[in-house]
């Protein structure tokens, strides 16, 4: 039986759930961009060959997130409403159903390889390494399916450190495992990209099973196929109902993103690399608005689920003015230092020049987008699934994409006008969310009977 957190996560200050989740975005972003640096002193052509074979896994376990995103709604309501006989069977068939799942990506991945690295006319100097990489790390994506299910039972108990604990652990392994096969005493196996793709592997190996020992100690719940049976259909039912849209949002958002950056692609070189900079110094204030909107989602799934929507009413502008103040701080003096910041990369006055107005853009675009994250992820939590879904779709394509290519293109603007429209967008939709909290449309949408 379930043994309850006796602590009230409302109680709970955003800055305590936040600072882990920031920490395990930050290393979770790190992850990747170790194997790039790693490799990037090994070989210029394998590191095109992951950057390919990541872009195709990473656009297919997409799928995951139909039951881990609602993994997060589901617990931190239940929990709120104290059903805690219930927490054994939405553990059991969160964990179990995206289990199944990713192993079916992984087929996917693992049979279709070719096809899919010939389908994105990856140059045929990368393609045995992409698919060395790709056979490997695809047959064990189900690891890390499995610990980001693991990770939103942790963070909707109040334990957000444990996932940060989890990431470091994969982190330094994965670092320490490159430099074995790369560089290190494995180096004369001559492995290269597969040594890579090994150590990516086992790394992810150990997140899922340290995951399962942590939720052990931690959490005292049990999952077994026992409670399967009889099959819990109602609460699978409620994680792919809640699911289905956040994850339909996501996969719409990497195709419109995949088409305005050919939009970008037909600029020339300058902009297709100022791009890349300026989405890599924007990348820390998203991330720090990621995790006040993941601490806010916790705390406001708990509220609903306990019926106190006034709790999560207020909490949520509380959380939404911690988030926009640290935000517009790091997006203004992204732009401030951007001249001194961007010749980390290069020494391109063109590219620099160019960086320094996107950037100032990229300031305007943070108020929208600051808002989108937090009071986004708190309708969600509290069971609004459907309308911030339709918006983000028809504000994404109608806005950001139409207008990316009327004034990135048709008037000529190139990459500010591009930056103009994926603000635009968000400022719209910051707008359209803010009125709808304000306005109480998302209460009486608890998942909970």
């Amino acid at each position: 039986m379930y043994n309850p957190n006796m602590n009230d996560i409302r109680n709970y200050s955003v800055m305590k759930l936040a600072w882990p989740i920031f920490m395990q975005m930050l290393l979770s972003m790190a992850l990747g961009y170790a194997d790039t640096v790693m490799l990037s002193h090994y070989s210029d052509v394998a590191v095109g060959a992951i950057g390919n074979a990541n872009q195709i896994m990473g656009f297919l376990t997409l799928a995951f997130t139909i039951v881990s995103s609602a993994t997060g709604v589901v617990v931190a309501q239940y929990l709120g409403a104290k059903k805690y006989d219930l927490m054994d069977k939405i553990y059991t068939v969160a964990v179990v159903f995206n289990l199944i799942l990713s192993i079916f990506v992984c087929l996917i991945v693992t049979i279709f390889s070719q096809h899919l690295l010939k389908a994105m006319h990856v140059p045929e100097v990368m393609f045995s390494q992409a698919l060395s990489y790709m056979n490997i790390v695809g047959l064990f994506l189900f690891t890390g399916a499995v610990t980001n299910t693991l990770s939103r039972i942790f963070n909707c108990n109040g334990k957000t450190v444990i996932g940060f604990v989890v990431m470091l652990g994969i982190n330094l392994l994965n670092i320490a495992g490159n430099y074995l096969f790369l560089f290190g005493p494995f180096s004369f196996l001559g492995l290269g990209i597969k040594g890579v793709a090994i150590s990516t592997s086992v790394s992810s190996i150990f997140g899922m099973i340290i995951s399962f020992v942590l939720f052990r100690i931690f959490i005292k719940g049990t999952i077994s196929l026992r409670y399967l049976s009889p099959f819990p259909g109602d609460i699978l039912a409620k994680l792919i109902k809640l699911g289905l849209p956040s994850a339909g949002e996501n996969i719409s958002y990497n195709i419109a993103q995949i088409l305005i950056t050919i939009f970008v692609n037909t600029m020339g070189a300058v902009s297709i690399t100022t791009k890349i900079y300026c989405n890599i110094l924007c990348g820390f204030s998203i991330i720090f608005s990621n995790s006040v909107a993941g601490a806010s989602a916790i705390i406001t799934g708990h509220s609903v689920g306990s019926g106190d929507y006034e709790f999560a009413y207020r909490r949520v502008w509380k959380s939404l003015f911690i988030a926009m103040i640290v935000s517009i701080v790091i997006a203004g003096t992204n732009y401030l230092i951007s001249p001194f910041t961007l010749k980390l990369f290069t020494q391109d006055e063109n590219i620099i020049q160019l960086g320094h107005k996107i950037l100032f853009i990229a300031f305007i675009l943070e108020f929208g987008r600051c808002i989108n994250l937090v009071v986004i992820q708190s309708l969600r939590a509290a069971g609004d699934v459907l309308f911030p879904t339709l918006l983000g779709i028809g504000s994404m394509w109608g806005i950001s994409v139409v207008f990316a290519w009327i004034l990135g293109i048709y008037f000529k603007l190139g990459l500010p006008g591009v930056w103009i429209a994926m603000a635009a967008d968000e400022i719209f939709r910051g707008i359209v969310v803010l009125i709808r909290w304000k306005i109480g449309l998302w209460r009486g949408k608890s998942v909970v009977n």
